[in-house]
């Protein structure tokens, strides 16, 4: 049994999850072709697209490799890279005419560090989660050093003015804190603290734009033409497309501009108007399909550290998946999350394959259900 550990453990690719793999790349192509409609006066975007998921592709694949243990040495540095980057956006960063200030310019590219932040900050805090979990007794120590580097990653966020990435960040922290078993005084403490700061957040943090797109998801008909432009407009294409859509490039709404920000925060009304119920729901199906592997590999994780950067993952890419869909039809605010693998942009492009190479690692090294039997009599 020895050897055949030291074999499978020598090549992972004999684990290699490619149900996964293939459903992320099926669906960055459906999104390349929805994208293309959207751009179809704007082709440097469509190319850059196209550029940002062959480099990502390389990376997920050259993570895949990599161990996902190493990541623990280097988690430290990794998040406060990261934390560094998110300082220089809050002076030099662009992005102001849209309400928040989440961009930088380096090297001649325009980068957003709060997407690499998501998966900076998963990688940390599961080496607190593995230690909090794994241990007979709760760490206080490992569970202050959790929260505070969850408090540090969601402020610079919130400084940024960025509620959507913020939203993402507290639902991870969400699902750690629920299977990390933490217990529930820390989580009462922490709620309290949250709700405290609400006043503050709504005064000093959320600009007027924002305040009034939150009004506006409460009474729809608050501002039709203004911050409730872009959701009635979107309603109005995903239900045009009905059961089979317009067709390709066909897209009333779409086409004219009418729906605004078209090719990232409401791609989704493309996918409803052009190419129908049919295919929103193969969007829903892939992306339902890549959340539940990440889910079965978390589960049969080797060990606990790779579950919880799993379930990291999971949340982060589910959430996006909500919120981007549920915008669209009207159902959540709006907040401007892309939708994961088929939105235009090329930094939350990089993330995402670079969040599923570490999946990937995770699922080339999990434990071997073949001779789980044998295992436990052990």
């Amino acid at each position: 049994m020895y050897f055949v550990e030291k074999s499978q453990a020598s090549n992972p690719y004999k684990r290699f999850d490619y149900v996964l793999f293939i459903s992320v790349l099926l669906l960055s192509a459906i999104g390349l072709i929805v994208l293309s409609s959207a751009v179809r006066t704007r082709p440097g975007m469509l190319k850059s697209q196209i550029l940002a998921m062959i480099m990502g592709v390389a990376l997920c694949l050259i993570l895949s490799i990599i161990d996902y243990k190493d990541l623990k040495v280097l988690s430290l540095f990794i998040f406060f890279a990261t934390m560094a980057l998110m300082v220089l956006v809050l002076f030099l960063g662009t992005g102001e005419e849209l309400g928040n200030k989440n961009w930088i310019k380096i090297a001649g590219f325009s980068i957003q560090p709060s997407e690499y932040a998501k998966i900076a900050y998963i990688i940390l805090v599961s080496v607190f989660l593995e230690r909090i979990k794994d241990s007979t007794e709760k760490n206080k120590s490992d569970i202050i050093k959790f929260i505070v580097y969850s408090g540090v990653a969601v402020g610079f966020v919130l400084l940024q003015k960025d509620l959507g990435t913020a939203l993402v960040f507290g639902f991870i922290f969400l699902i750690f804190i629920y299977i990390a078993g933490i217990p529930y005084r820390y989580i009462f403490i922490l709620g309290g603290m949250l709700l405290l700061s609400l006043p503050f957040v709504w005064v000093y943090i959320l600009n007027g734009y924002r305040r009034e797109r939150i009004l506006t998801f409460i009474s729809p008909d608050r501002d039709p033409q203004g911050t409730g432009f872009n959701v009635i407009q979107s309603k109005i294409a995903v239900g045009s497309g009905q059961l089979f859509g317009q067709g390709y490039g066909n897209g009333l709404q779409t086409q004219s501009r009418n729906v605004p920000v078209n090719e990232s925060d409401f791609i989704f009304s493309v996918v409803g108007e052009e190419f129908g119920f049919i295919g929103g729901i193969i969007i829903i199906i892939l992306g339902l399909i890549i959340l539940l592997r990440c889910i079965y590999i978390a589960k049969n994780s080797s060990d606990t550290y790779g579950s919880f950067l799993v379930m990291g993952v999971t949340g982060m890419l589910g959430f996006h998946f909500i919120e981007n869909i549920g915008m669209s039809i009207g159902l959540l605010p709006v907040t401007g999350l892309p939708l994961p693998f088929v939105s235009q942009g090329g930094t939350a492009v990089l993330a995402n394959y670079i969040a599923i190479g570490i999946v990937l690692s995770v699922s080339s090294r999990r434990k071997k259900s073949l001779f789980s039997t044998k295992d436990k009599r052990r």
